[in-house]
């Protein structure tokens, strides 16, 4: 275990994270397919966190030279038995704990088994996150870092199971990929064992080069002024420049810059140690890391050439301190003010309804008269008021499936919604009760049947069933796609409810009632009580 004490002014670079609501400590961890990383970080006012101790421990959750589809038993055992521990250490500061799972787990067939399993046995609930997701955190967490919030950016972000690419400015991702080029994974394609020789070397830049050729577009397009790299590669690469290099070793490489020069002779140097006990004899370079240093380095090569880079700044922060700001953003959204990170997922949620919905306006019409009616039945739906949000996004999102087909468009948009990149902001799991609740906003009610709805929790089925019934009325009085209906006035009187309907002026809202008395049968059943609808004079 290591121990620092690093502040960091979040304000600073103007990122609007403001202090954690409650919890004065937090953590973090980063579930990866090389190496899990926790860092421990206590609050400090409204805008600092100081960061009271990290762990990292290697344990290979995933490998496979193509797609990681499964996690062997052992690595889950591995990665359980890690998260435990890490876990353990969390309490004993008494942190609000948070995980996140990247590229092994992603894309994994079996991600369940080590799900359930972290949650049962080691006491962890970990968040799949999505690529783009992943590299919006990361790019978070450098931010932290380095300062660099008032450059054009581009950032590399190497993994064991891919690379994120971001270019980003004053904390906006302008454009950002999740590529499947990792160091584990391109090891086992092209070095197994950890051996190599000129022809291998030589077909991973090749596969590299294809890989992250279609990004060039984009980078030449926004331009940069600065290039960072995080993780633990681009780090162990620093390090094996540096001793090169002469000189004692920085305490941090954070803020290091690796010349273009001294970049290419290292990755020389770990590619001609032709196995992984020759890479390990390589000063500076940390041994257990000495089997895929080569793919990393190769990797980290490649990007340098194929996007003209001269100079790389090495930052220590990557995801998961990116996690621990974006907790603290999370949090403290439980008030009336809409700060930086739900603006950001609210303006996803836009683009992606913009890009499918052929009437955007309408849906955000619809969304308007279905918070209406959440605010308003909130003493007996008793839902938190984070689950506003999934409503208002499942509303906006819920006719993508247009895009689609026609027929059966609410199952489209469930697929468009859950298989989209675009909706950053949102943790995997929230994207599925996005989904899942735009799935149902017409015909079938949610059945056990189902396999999607029938994999959450009870409570989750719950808000689901409840956001689903709200969603369907408010689609009704929206019904001629005309804004007829302005507003609506729900009062619950015992047993009933009634909900009045504020009329534009001079409309004929008929068609509207009708629509909306057709759908209320899920929100009845979902209260247990009835509910009239009539237009208020």
């Amino acid at each position: 275990m290591t121990n620092d004490a690093t502040t960091v002014d979040a304000a600073a670079v103007a990122t609007g994270a403001v202090a954690a609501d409650g919890a004065n400590a937090l953590a973090a961890i980063d579930v990866g397919t090389n190496s899990f990383h926790l860092v421990v970080a206590r609050v400090v006012g409204r805008d600092h966190f100081e960061i009271v101790t990290t762990e990292k421990e290697m344990v290979r959750l995933g490998h496979g030279g193509g797609d990681m589809k499964l996690l062997d038993v052992d690595a889950i055992e591995r990665g359980v038995e890690a998260l435990a521990r890490m876990r353990k250490i969390a309490d004993v500061h008494g942190a609000l704990l948070r995980a996140v799972a990247t590229s092994a787990v992603r894309e994994a067939q079996n991600h369940d088994d080590f799900i359930r399993a972290a949650h049962e046995r080691a006491g962890v609930d970990v968040e799949i996150i999505s690529g783009v997701e992943e590299a919006r955190l990361i790019h978070l967490g450098v931010l932290q870092a380095l300062e660099v919030f008032d450059r054009r950016l581009f950032l590399c972000d190497i993994g064991g199971g891919s690379t994120e690419l971001v270019l980003g400015y004053q904390g906006a991702e302008l454009a950002a990929r999740s590529v499947k080029l990792g160091a584990v994974r391109l090891t086992d394609r092209y070095f197994p064992g950890g051996r190599t020789d000129a022809d291998s070397v030589a077909a991973c830049r090749h596969y590299v080069r294809s890989i992250l050729a279609p990004f060039e577009r984009e980078v030449t397009a926004h331009g940069f002024e600065v290039a960072v790299a995080s993780s633990g590669t681009a780090e162990a690469i620093a390090a094996v420049a540096s001793a090169a290099a002469g000189g004692a070793a920085p305490r941090s490489f954070n803020g290091f810059r690796l010349h273009r020069s001294a970049l290419a002779d290292a990755v020389e140097r770990l590619t001609h140690a032709r196995t992984t006990s020759a890479r390990a004899r390589i000063a500076g370079l940390d041994a257990g890391r000495a089997d895929i240093i080569a793919a990393g380095g190769v990797i980290l090569d490649e990007i340098a050439e194929c996007f003209g880079i001269d100079e790389i700044v090495i930052s220590d922060y990557a995801l998961r301190e990116g996690v621990l700001l974006d907790t603290m953003q999370r949090r403290a959204g439980s008030d009336a003010t809409l700060h930086h990170l739900r603006d950001l997922s609210r303006r996803s949620v836009q683009r992606l309804a913009e890009q499918c919905d052929s009437d955007p306006e309408h849906s955000k019409h619809v969304a308007r008269l279905a918070l209406a009616l959440f605010d308003q039945t909130a003493p007996v739906h008793g839902l938190d008021v984070g689950c506003r949000e999934y409503l208002e996004a499942a509303a906006m999102l819920a006719n993508v499936g247009l895009f689609v087909s026609h027929t059966k468009h609410h199952l489209h948009s469930y697929y468009v919604i859950r298989n989209s990149e675009r909706l950053v902001g949102f943790t995997d799991h929230e994207v599925e009760l996005i989904a899942l609740v735009a799935r149902y906003h017409r015909k079938s009610a949610p059945k056990s049947s189902h396999p999607e709805f029938a994999a959450l929790g009870e409570d989750d089925q719950d808000m689901v069933r409840a956001l689903a019934a709200l969603l369907r009325i408010a689609i009704g009085l929206d019904r001629g796609h005309a804004s007829r209906v302005t507003d609506v006035r729900a009062r619950v009187l015992g047993d009933r409810i009634e909900i009045g309907l504020v009329a534009a002026p001079g409309a004929d809202i008929g068609l509207e009632v009708y629509a909306a008395d057709e759908r209320r049968g899920l929100l009845e059943t979902v209260l247990g009580r009835s509910i009239t609808l009539s237009q208020q004079t």
